[in-house]
């Protein structure tokens, strides 16, 4: 009995004393690869205390990883929304070749991506793909330890890359060019022609057609609403990965209209120096973006952490770029001071103890 009463007056010292954040702080975190549940059990224990609220936890397509570490999460005190990309599936044999998106020259993003090998973006414009990503995210939304759904890459490939990584891929991109411009693919040209009576192809230069442009913002748009009466039928929440703005950057180089989106929150992914930008541009953004919301959602400012601060300056990779432990108060304070409702970093695993100590007197109640 003596001992019950030790362990539970400890369960109330450890309530009483663990320290209150002043505004909600979610994470972008993946996994669990071959962590045990012991492991994801002690890693998120250590999030809730640092003062995490929840994370947008990617773990595949699986059911069955979803349960699993959404348990865990649930048992720790954190919420637990399943991160899971949307246009971007990778060669999945559900999903024939016909159903990616093809760019202005008429290549294929099946097999021959922009940029990256990864870049395998899906046409929006295809029922099929409406379809499978409806059974994709409702049969997620479906599992009681999952409180969301947060889509990703719910846009098309990077018409024009942020100025930061124009070296990276040895490119200028000074205007849109068709090898990034999606998508000219048959059913989305035609498409287009029956509602505008334009043939975009014989076009001089489509990227000057605002009607184009405003037709595949409407595409995206439509995906993301149809999602999100999925997802809301199961009463759950959605939220969204977006890029900043969204009309200064998101619909100029992704076509993201995402104030036009039904979704129960917003996280812009405000990586500054992506931009070239310190980190008065993210309140800038953040201001932009609450008010495109009408703040009639939360918006939760993204903030990129740069792993290692101290060879930032040698680092050649904007991937291993993002904000050092001095600046994380401030980009914090600019985010909040211009109407975010809170934070979300990518990641946690990125945090060094400097970063840990700066997020500690920015987030915690005194």
């Amino acid at each position: 009995m003596s001992r019950l009463f030790t362990l539970l007056s400890l369960i109330l010292l450890i309530s009483c004393t663990q320290p209150e954040t002043k505004f909600p702080v979610y994470a972008w975190m993946g996994g669990p690869g071959d962590a045990s549940d012991k492991q994801i059990r002690a890693e998120f224990s250590v999030l809730a205390d640092r003062g995490i609220t929840g994370l947008m936890y990617n773990g595949g397509q699986a059911k069955e990883t979803y349960q699993r570490v959404g348990r865990i999460a649930k048992k720790a005190g954190l919420e637990f929304h399943a991160w899971i990309p949307t246009m971007v599936q990778g060669k999945n044999p559900e999903l024939p070749p016909e159903l990616y998106a093809v760019n202005g020259l008429g290549e294929s993003a099946y097999d021959k991506p922009a940029y990256v090998d990864y870049y395998t973006f899906l046409c929006p414009s295809r029922e099929d793909v409406r379809h499978f990503l409806d059974s994709l995210y409702g049969s997620i939304a479906d599992l009681p330890e999952v409180d969301g759904i947060h889509l990703d890459y719910i846009r098309f490939p990077d018409v024009i890359l942020a100025e930061g990584l124009w070296d990276k891929y040895d490119l200028v991109m000074d205007r849109e060019y068709p090898q990034f411009d999606y998508c000219y693919c048959d059913h989305c040209v035609n498409g287009f022609k029956e509602k505008s009576g334009l043939d975009i192809r014989s076009e001089e230069d489509p990227s000057q057609v605002e009607a184009w442009k405003q037709y595949r913002y409407d595409l995206i748009t439509f995906i993301v609403n149809r999602l999100a009466d999925t997802v809301h039928a199961r009463d759950k929440i959605i939220s969204a990965a977006v890029f900043p703005g969204p009309h200064s950057i998101a619909r100029k180089i992704v076509r993201q209209e995402w104030d036009k989106w039904n979704l129960d929150a917003f996280y812009p992914m405000n990586y500054n120096d992506f931009y070239l930008k310190g980190t008065q541009w993210i309140g800038e953004v953040c201001h932009e973006g609450v008010s495109a919301i009408n703040n009639r959602v939360p918006l939760y400012s993204g903030l990129f952490i740069c792993p290692r601060p101290e060879h930032k300056s040698e680092e050649p990779d904007p991937e291993g770029h993002g904000l050092v432990p001095g600046e994380l108060k401030d980009a914090i304070r600019e985010s909040l001071d211009n109407g975010a409702a809170g934070i979300c970093l990518f990641t946690p695993g990125r945090m060094t103890e400097e970063h840990w100590e700066a997020f500690e007197e920015a987030v915690f109640v005194k």
